[in-house]
């Protein structure tokens, strides 16, 4: 006789939705987007087919759905950064860009599978420019208080060298993740984009240091 009370626990919607994604992202280590099924994310979640859909109407929607998990991790660990852009410039600067390098380097299957699906998808396409406004949008703010207080150059407006410098970063994140030839070294990445971020911001390597 079973005792009374005892129920057994069910699995919340929740808790299922968050499998599917976990599966997602383990099969993308692995393959292609396009070489996985939702046969495949649904049993890994240990769900139907029929089931899955309805958590998610496509396989594209488990993308945008990663995206932007991984768009909201690098946002809200550079958010908590300490804004030291004065008493250390490159500092700063350095482990914001490292902030995003991390989190997309871990990330490297659901990036690899972002970065292709803009062409064919418009919501990823317009989650991902979103994000990259946002960026440009802190970036500017940084470099036009740095200038205003005298440590950076006005030669170039703080926007457009916002644009440039996020732009390139995106491009060369995305020939390190993809493994394209010509590309920097995984190893290599944060160093060379910091030094031409701090370069090109203050045309010093070593700002406020004299």
């Amino acid at each position: 006789m079973a005792q009374r009370g005892r129920r057994t626990r069910r699995v919340s919607g929740d808790e299922r939705q968050d499998a599917i994604l976990v599966t997602a992202e383990a099969l993308l280590g692995e393959r292609a987007f396009d070489d996985i099924s939702i046969e495949e994310l649904a049993r890994g979640a240990g769900i139907s087919r029929p089931t899955f859909y309805f958590y998610f109407s496509s396989k594209d929607e488990v993308l945008l759905a990663l995206l932007d998990r991984v768009i909201t991790e690098v946002e809200h660990r550079v958010g908590d950064l300490p804004r030291d852009f004065e008493s250390d410039p490159a500092g700063a600067w350095t482990r914001s860009i490292g902030m995003f390098v991390e989190v997309f380097v871990a990330h490297r299957g659901v990036a690899t599978a972002a970065i292709a699906a803009r062409a064919r998808n418009d919501e990823v396409r317009a989650l991902w420019s979103k994000s990259m406004q946002s960026w440009v949008d802190f970036s500017s703010d940084v470099i036009r208080s740095e200038q205003a207080r005298g440590a950076a150059p006005e030669a170039t407006d703080a926007h457009d060298l916002a644009v440039s410098l996020n732009l390139m970063n995106e491009r060369v994140i995305t020939a390190v993740l993809n493994q394209e030839t010509p590309a920097i070294a995984e190893s290599r990445a944060l160093d060379v984009l910091s030094t031409i971020w701090i370069r090109s911001i203050y045309g010093s390597a070593n700002p406020g240091r004299g």
